[in-house]
């Protein structure tokens, strides 16, 4: 009996360091078990026979290793992911969020770190590059984890974020109009700024790890403490704001100073938050650095 228990917890340890997507026994769903297969952002690409389906981006930087895979999500059930090959540009370094193209089918928009936006189309298994050009705005220091397009005044909005770092640094939010020109390139209009600073994690805080906009208008942002790649983690979703178009072009941004938290989760490190359409479900994967990346949904009010 003892043989065959530790040969049981060998096996057991093998599949969970080996990148096997697993159920987590705290609501979450392991999608990946090691340090390279966390989640930096998802984009919803559908919904059917109550499978939840996301473009998921990780931050991987040495050649060789993953960049895009697709999710497939059931509650209560294992995430299942599959690996996307990059094609049609260079391996991007430290991708960070990524968002479906309102209206255009199989087209995303990935963000790195440093504000490079990739636009991709993503056909059969591999994401093709279209095109590839800066975020406006860029200041010095600036760190992104942050973007998301929203449908409003019937036109598309981009709302984006340097995440900040601890009690000095606030996070960044910037929004703007967004289009692509005739070449495919990202087209911002006139960028909107504003402040924001989690409520909560405190300590070495994200302030803002992802971000999304719901049908009103609110924008609900992430946030994460980070003590490492081992942890400790912490996070939070709050409401932070609104922000809207008009049928003008012209954004408008409000942040909240005192936001409202609407969910603490003890234990992991939130950096993608994306809005299901048509509901209250907000979809939530993590970046656990050493433990792989999770997948769960929240309701909002």
């Amino acid at each position: 009996m003892l043989l065959r228990t530790t040969v049981l917890a060998a096996v057991a340890a093998a599949f969970l360091t080996s990148g096997a997507p697993v159920a987590a026994d705290d609501g979450w769903q392991q999608a990946g078990g090691d340090i390279r297969s966390g989640i930096s952002g998802l984009a919803l690409t559908g919904r059917a026979g109550g499978a939840t389906h996301a473009l998921v981006v990780r931050d991987n930087k040495k050649p060789g290793e993953n960049r895009v895979a697709e999710l497939t999500y059931r509650p209560g059930r294992s995430a299942l992911v599959e690996p996307l090959a990059w094609s049609g540009g260079a391996e991007p370094i430290d991708l960070e969020a990524v968002e479906a193209v309102p209206g255009t089918p199989d087209e995303y928009v990935a963000l790195a770190s440093r504000g490079l936006v990739h636009h991709l189309k993503v056909t059969g298994s591999e994401a093709q590059v279209l095109d590839t050009s800066p975020l406006p705005a860029i200041a010095d220091g600036d760190d992104y984890e942050s973007f998301t397009l929203a449908s409003s005044g019937g036109g598309t909005v981009a709302v984006w974020a340097d995440r900040g770092a601890g009690e000095d640094r606030p996070a960044t939010v910037r929004a703007a109009a967004f289009s692509f020109n005739e070449y495919g390139e990202a087209d911002f209009g006139p960028v909107a700024t504003g402040r924001f600073r989690a409520a909560y994690p405190k300590g070495a805080v994200r302030h803002a790890s992802d971000l999304t906009v719901t049908a009103q208008g609110r924008l609900l942002v992430g946030s994460a403490s980070d003590a490492g790649d081992d942890g400790p983690f912490d996070s939070a979703v709050s409401d932070a704001g609104k922000v809207s178009l008009d049928r003008a072009g012209k954004v408008r941004l409000s942040l909240a100073k005192s936001p409202d938290v609407l969910r603490k989760f003890k234990g992991h490190k939130i950096e993608a938050v994306e809005r299901v359409p048509g509901t209250r479900t907000v979809l939530l994967g993590t970046d656990d650095e050493n433990a792989g990346g999770s997948v769960t949904e929240m309701r909002t009010r």
